[in-house]
């Protein structure tokens, strides 16, 4: 079985300290929400419009599903989100939101020619990649 071919919708779930404050910082980088899967332990982020989404999860709540102790993003990684735009300045902007709402940049921007990257950490320290790339361009072996 291809299981590419029976996977429909992608949620990514992030621990939070402050589901309030999260959600003030994903709204003012453009992000929206869905009140069906919105309560006072929990959100649904909308990424991509019927497939992708961050469940934005209390902490607390968050330790319900797992039975390992919750990485501190801001001392680990657990996890790299990318999320593909479609030009260098749509990753520019999206990361000066992110730092003018409270997040930090982690890592300076990175211009292979054929792909433009820039990074931003959330409120708990999530790091988010962004980028915008020209797949036709790009080398037969990956940068190293």
């Amino acid at each position: 079985m291809n299981l590419s071919n029976h996977v429909k919708k992608i949620f990514v779930n992030l621990p939070v300290k402050d589901l309030e404050k999260s959600i003030g910082f994903f709204t003012e980088l453009g992000f929206s929400f869905n009140p069906q899967f919105t309560d006072e332990k929990a959100t649904c982020m909308i990424i991509e419009d019927g497939h992708i989404f961050a469940m934005l999860i209390t902490e607390n709540f968050f330790k319900t599903f797992t039975k390992k102790p919750i990485s501190d993003a801001k001392k680990n990684t657990e996890v790299l989100l990318a999320l593909q735009l479609e030009s260098k300045e749509e990753v520019d902007k999206l990361v000066k939101n992110a730092v003018n709402a409270g997040g930090d940049i982690y890592m300076e921007p990175v211009d292979h020619g054929w792909m433009y990257q820039h990074s931003f950490a959330d409120l708990d320290g999530h790091q988010w990649e962004l980028f915008c790339m020209d797949e036709k361009s790009a080398p037969s072996q990956p940068d190293g």
